[in-house]
């Protein structure tokens, strides 16, 4: 499923969702999965992976995981090989010390203002990709709950009107890794993790400014402590 090198023991196939569809309404769709898997850790660094085997995983013609994989290798996160495919980067322990540092001064101020800020309407659509994030924690659907816990992050933030806030966190959330994601839902630990997203709603509806911010706070701190360990 993955090239490397000659006599290298062959990964585990990574688990990625079947898409399907036309080509025009998936290509962005194979994008934010291929991210969410090399966040997950599905896509392992230092791993070459070719867009056919990719593409056949997804259930998708190699032209739009080629593609894919050309803009995730404009942003970094992965090197093209020639030949071959594409090689998953790899981030450093001190890169995800400083990705988390950065998020917490952006995101733990910007939501604790939410509190006292935000339309508590606007703050409750946000329950729903909240329960989604818990019910893939449930599921140990990794790739769906990155996806579902980038959405809900970024959707609370775009709620303090700056959109360049926004890309700067998405970007950040992007280069990170949460190599140890596997490990934590094996533990049975994801799903209470996950329930952070509703208590921090909760705590944003009850106007509670401390409790928004002692969540938050929490909440990146077992990103980095747990989450992004690149012990799997």
């Amino acid at each position: 499923m993955t090239g490397g090198a000659s006599g290298a023991a062959r990964p585990a196939a990574p688990r990625l969702p079947v898409l399907g569809g036309r080509r025009s309404s998936y290509r962005e769709r194979v994008a934010e999965a291929l991210r969410a898997a090399l966040i997950a850790g599905e896509l392992r660094p230092g791993q070459v992976y070719s867009a056919p085997a990719l593409a056949a995983r997804f259930g998708v013609s190699a032209t739009p995981v080629r593609e894919a994989l050309l803009d995730l290798a404009k942003e970094g996160l992965v090197d093209a090989v020639p030949n071959k495919g594409f090689r998953v980067t790899d981030v450093s322990e001190r890169q995800l010390d400083e990705y988390t540092h950065v998020r917490a001064l952006i995101e733990i101020p910007t939501v604790a203002a939410l509190a006292t800020s935000a339309d508590p309407v606007a703050l409750e659509a946000l329950r729903p990709a909240a329960r989604e994030i818990v019910a893939a924690a449930a599921a140990g659907d990794l790739i769906a709950y990155v996806e579902a816990d980038t959405r809900f992050h970024l959707d609370l933030l775009a709620l303090a009107g700056n959109a360049h806030l926004v890309e700067v966190v998405r970007d950040l959330r992007g280069r990170a890794r949460l190599y140890g994601l596997t490990a934590l839902s094996a533990s049975g630990r994801l799903p209470a993790s996950a329930e952070e997203h509703l208590e921090l709603l909760d705590a944003l509806i009850a106007r509670d400014e401390r409790a928004v911010r002692e969540v938050m706070t929490r909440h990146l701190g077992h990103v980095r402590g747990m989450w992004a360990s690149a012990e799997s």
